[in-house]
């Protein structure tokens, strides 16, 4: 059927003589321009017979009019609401068949007085998105040709009005019938392919109910909406400059995190296209979209479209914040900026019930109370960074474990981009931040470690982290217990004789620490101690990343005078010797190593007896430090010492570790040293201490074989006192008393002493048997 006015019952029904006569009386009326009984004759029709009670009145009443129509030609355009208000009322009729009636009398209305009918566009299309949507074939066939009538009057007229249709486009648009969908996606082709209407302007009005289509379970309704999509994106590629990026911006972080995959991929690439478009016009929505984008970028091979394209985004949102963005908040009297979108809101319209969604996404806040928007200004307001609300979804992000790896390498990378663009802004966080990141060590990835280290070593090192008011430090996280790190007070003992030097007094902070690198020493020595898992199986590599990222002067000298006030023995002597293997191992420490083996500066020996002190601790450790830094004396005096000690399995396995250390590379000066006798006697006196102390075992061998390998022994009966001024003697400078440090260590394994017999229930007694 190509026209109802070809049809055989329309040709029969004209033919009769009732309509043939009701034609003939309205021409008369209006070659006579008489109005008056136009009207009359119009309201009888609808009032009589077109809202009759009685169907076949109805039928009449409805054929009635569309004769009157037919007869008022282009007059009809006055009288269209009379004509069309009686006609839609039987759009509702429970009689299918009246339906089509209707339909068929309204097609010929519409069709005479073609562009006279967009005044009354609205209820036209109110009632065909009803029709579209009815179950039966006959009903909808006769919709279908006047939907294509109107929709070539629209085409043709310049008079269409948009902004008065868009509101009714907005209700309708979120219907869930599967036709009436297919209906409207039809009509915003048809309005976007018409160089008069700018549908661009309001698409923030109608953008999340084409989302909501996209999701529709019919395949060809899908791809009828991917092309709306398409064709929008092309435009806003077009005209950039017209685009309402900001209006939009929620709808599309929404709907960037459904569960569809169509509808998440298409509202990413969006995104991207956003970001790269309006730039900073983005950035106050920035939390909403990092909520978005994060967790896609955890998605495995079988999303992996979705985590190519959210790669994109995160990363061009990211190159928008730069250095300038640390500028102090300050108002801007020549133009208001847009508040930043809270996250909390975000989440709220995600989860809220919106008016006419299917799946409640679509909130009434994207909708305003007008029902219009207004076309988008080409000049836009300058874009203040507010980092509240970035901040505070990367740190819920990094505190849940559940999260996947790519994920928190990239809040990682956010955080320090941010410290690195916007330090001052980033440091008013710092406090909140720190507790996670400090957990974030104890992740199961070391690219996840890597990273968290490179943010902590950045807040370490800043020049915006410095305060000049150490007490803005201690925060709940520093009031320490009897069992806790605690940090160490000045007024100790100095142990360098040299006039004017403040020895371990003074911080070992350098220009390029701040007033956080004490602090994170402090925690991260607190974790330690309180995950020793994290220290057997990350310790090292921890702190050789610190080393490489930090001074690992200050890194070192740092841990040894917060270990001097652990109460913890125990974790102190472990600390210390993961401290010692790494100082002694890494390559990372060759320069530390280097510039502990020359002791001649006043930082190098203030650096050795700040070591020392800790390293007490742990008097094998002792030992090596003595050796790495040719106190070959004191080594012998400590080692004289050690006769009054508990001798273990623990202690004889370090001595153990130390001879095998002695073959290392590391200790190769050293056995070169071994050559030269006359200038070293308290070194070989040492490893012949260390010889005495080993049962008959392969590092007992080790060492006896090395021993024998010493030229002329008989010069190994030199006397205690040794010649003057050898060179090989660099350590025992005369500006560190060397009999404090004895005593010192004497007074630290004294303790450890009275701890462990206190743990074994056996008081003060001092017993000295070898446990093997």
């Amino acid at each position: 059927m190509t026209s109802f006015t070809k049809s055989g019952r329309w040709q029969r029904w004209r033919s009769r003589t009732p309509l043939s006569s009701l034609s003939r009386l309205v021409r008369e009326f209006v070659a006579q321009n008489n109005t008056v009984q136009i009207k009359h004759v119009i309201q009888t029709l609808s009032q009589e017979f077109a809202l009759s009670q009685h169907p076949h009145s109805r039928k009449g009443g409805l054929i009635g009019l569309a004769a009157c129509s037919i007869a008022l030609g282009k007059d009809s355009g006055l009288y269209l609401k009379e004509l069309i208000e009686p006609v839609l009322t039987c759009f509702n009729d429970a009689d299918s068949r009246l339906r089509y009636y209707a339909c068929e009398a309204l097609y010929n209305i519409v069709k005479v007085a073609r562009g006279a009918v967009l005044p009354h566009f609205n209820v036209l299309f109110d009632g065909l998105s009803k029709l579209a949507a009815d179950p039966d074939p006959n009903v909808k066939s006769g919709s279908e040709l006047l939907d294509r009538l109107l929709k070539d009057i629209v085409t043709e007229s310049n008079k269409f009005d948009l902004v008065g249709f868009i509101p009714l486009l907005r209700e309708r648009i979120y219907s869930n019938n599967q036709y009436a969908r297919q209906f409207i996606i039809s009509w915003i082709l048809v309005l976007e392919s018409v160089p008069d209407i700018n549908l661009l302007d309001y698409l923030p009005e109608i953008l999340d109910g084409l989302f909501q289509i996209l999701g529709d379970n019919g395949k060809e309704i899908r791809k009828m909406c991917e092309v709306v999509l398409g064709e929008f994106l092309k435009e806003i590629k077009k005209n950039p400059s017209s685009v309402k990026f900001a209006e939009m911006a929620n709808i599309l972080v929404i709907h960037c995190q459904t569960t569809d995959d169509l509808i998440q991929l298409t509202a990413m690439c969006w995104m991207r296209e956003f970001i790269q478009l309006a730039g900073r016009v983005m950035l106050p929505y920035s939390s909403g979209i990092l909520t978005a984008v994060l967790p896609c970028l955890a998605y495995d091979d079988r999303k992996k479209s979705i985590k190519e394209v959210a790669n994109v985004c995160n990363q061009s949102l990211m190159k928008l914040v730069t250095p300038e963005d640390d500028e102090p908040d300050e108002p801007k009297p020549t133009a208001q900026r847009p508040a930043e979108p809270n996250p909390d809101d975000t989440l709220a319209k995600q989860e809220g019930t919106a008016g006419g969604g299917p799946d409640g996404s679509c909130d009434s806040s994207f909708s305003s109370g007008s029902g219009v928007f207004t076309p988008a200004s080409t000049e836009r307001a300058p874009v203040t960074l507010h980092l509240d609300g970035i901040v505070q979804v990367l740190n819920c992000h990094l505190s849940d474990m559940a999260i996947g790896m790519m994920t928190r390498i990239a809040v990682l990378k956010w955080l320090y981009h941010l410290y690195i663009k916007t330090p001052r802004k980033m440091f008013r966080h710092t406090d909140s931040l720190f507790p996670i990141l400090l957990q974030t060590l104890s992740d199961e990835s070391d690219e996840v470690i890597l990273k968290d280290l490179e943010v902590l070593a950045e807040i370490a090192s800043s020049p915006a982290g410095q305060t000049d008011d150490p007490g803005r430090l201690d925060g709940p996280d520093l009031r320490v217990s009897h069992s806790e790190l605690q940090v160490p007070t000045p007024g100790r003992a100095n142990l360098l004789n040299t006039p004017g030097t403040k020895g371990l007094e003074c911080s070992p902070s350098t220009p390029t620490m701040n007033s956080y690198f004490y602090k994170f020493m402090i925690n991260l020595l607190k974790r330690f101690s309180s995950e020793r898992k994290l220290l057997e199986a990350r310790g090292a590599f921890i702190i050789r990343q610190l080393c490489l990222l930090l001074n690992a002067e200050n890194i070192f000298h740092s841990m040894a005078d917060i270990l001097l006030q652990e109460e913890d023995l125990k974790f102190a002597s472990t600390m210390v010797h993961t401290l010692n293997t790494i100082l002694l191992t890494s390559t990372e420490l060759f320069q530390l190593r280097n510039q502990l083996k020359d002791l001649k500066t006043l930082e190098s020996q203030n650096l050795f007896c700040c070591l020392y002190r800790s390293w007490c601790h742990n008097p094998v450790t002792t030992v090596s430090l003595c050796f790495l830094t040719q106190n070959y004396r004191h080594a012998y005096d400590l080692i004289q010492k050690f006769g009054d000690l508990e001798v273990t399995v623990d202690f004889l396995t370090e001595v153990d570790k130390l001879v095998q250390l002695i073959e290392c590379p590391i200790f190769t000066y050293l056995r070169l040293q071994l050559l030269d006798v006359r200038n070293n006697p308290y070194l070989i006196k040492a490893l012949y201490g260390l010889l005495m102390l080993l049962p008959q075992c392969s590092a007992f061998q080790l060492l006896s074989h090395r021993l024998q390998c010493v030229p002329k022994p008989e010069l190994l009966q030199a006397g205690d006192s040794p010649p003057a001024a050898p060179k090989s003697q660099k350590a025992d400078s005369p500006s560190i008393d060397y009999a404090e440090l004895l005593q010192h260590f004497e007074k630290v394994q004294k303790k450890h002493l009275e701890v462990r017999h206190q743990r074994s229930g056996r008081g003060d007694h001092l017993d000295r048997r070898v446990v093997l």
